[in-house]
């Protein structure tokens, strides 16, 4: 896929991980949509962008909200063949906690919007991208999820969070075998600890541990490098139906 020719959706596009990747995305020429529903920095991230973005408000787990968000973006950037799921919550909390065992409205919570939100926004953006015409080795459109190393060692407290990852790891290769024959492809990224809005609000001395933890390079992820990555999927065809781990070589100790 030409980088310079994408036309693009980006499911928590207004901060982080997502933002970064519309940066780059944009920086290449390409057009983007971002998805999210924080809607003043949403517009922000819209309006430093510029005319190769628009921002849709959208609620992952609403399919009708989805389909809708899809066709939106399609008419925006007269395509679609990218969709990137970044939107995410942390969901953190022990199953047996001090005052009582977790709600299962909490757990529910974190499965629906990590990894229910992730299947939708990829089914509907397939079901779009099914109709475009092939490009080289009949390419019609990527899908790139958004996991991370908690699917694989998850912390006490991540029972939660881990089990939305790891059914986004889970799915990545069916999804991408069953696309194979309309020519889309499906790859999941699952990053370690990357320097995010939610770590800069962490004491100093968290952080410090934080990038301690990491062997090398001992720093925390940039988002930037996120980016980097889903453009060198986009760029290499040959990537399919897997997960790659982006983390410095961290494996996440019990707590």
């Amino acid at each position: 896929m030409n980088f310079t020719q994408v036309k693009a959706l980006v499911t928590g596009g207004a901060s982080g991980l997502g933002l970064s990747v519309a940066r780059r995305i944009v920086a290449n020429g390409g057009r983007v949509c971002l998805l999210d529903i924080n809607d003043q920095a949403g517009a922000a991230a819209a309006r430093e962008l510029g005319k190769g973005s628009r921002y849709v408000h959208t609620d992952v787990t609403a399919e009708a909200a989805v389909c809708s968000a899809i066709e939106e973006s399609f008419a925006a950037n007269s395509g679609l063949n990218l969709a990137v799921n970044c939107a995410g919550v942390i969901g953190a909390g022990r199953v047996l906690g001090r005052e009582a065992p977790m709600e299962l409205s909490f757990f529910t919570h974190t499965i629906m919007i990590n990894l229910v939100g992730s299947f939708n926004v990829a089914k509907a953006a397939a079901d779009r991208m099914q109709h475009n015409e092939p490009g080289e080795d009949g390419e019609r459109g990527l899908i790139v999820n958004t996991a991370s190393v908690a699917a694989y060692e998850g912390q006490i407290g991540q029972a939660a969070y881990s089990a939305s990852k790891a059914g986004i790891v889970g799915m990545t290769l069916p999804m991408a075998r069953e696309f194979a024959r309309i020519g889309i492809r499906v790859m999941t990224i699952a990053p370690g600890i990357f320097w995010t809005p939610m770590v800069d609000g962490m004491p100093e001395q968290v952080q410090q541990s934080l990038s301690a933890s990491i062997p090398f390079p001992a720093r925390l992820g940039k988002v930037e490098e996120f980016a980097a990555m889903v453009q060198h999927i986009a760029e290499n065809v040959y990537l399919n139906g897997t997960t790659i781990r982006l983390d410095g070589a961290v494996r996440l100790a019990a707590k």
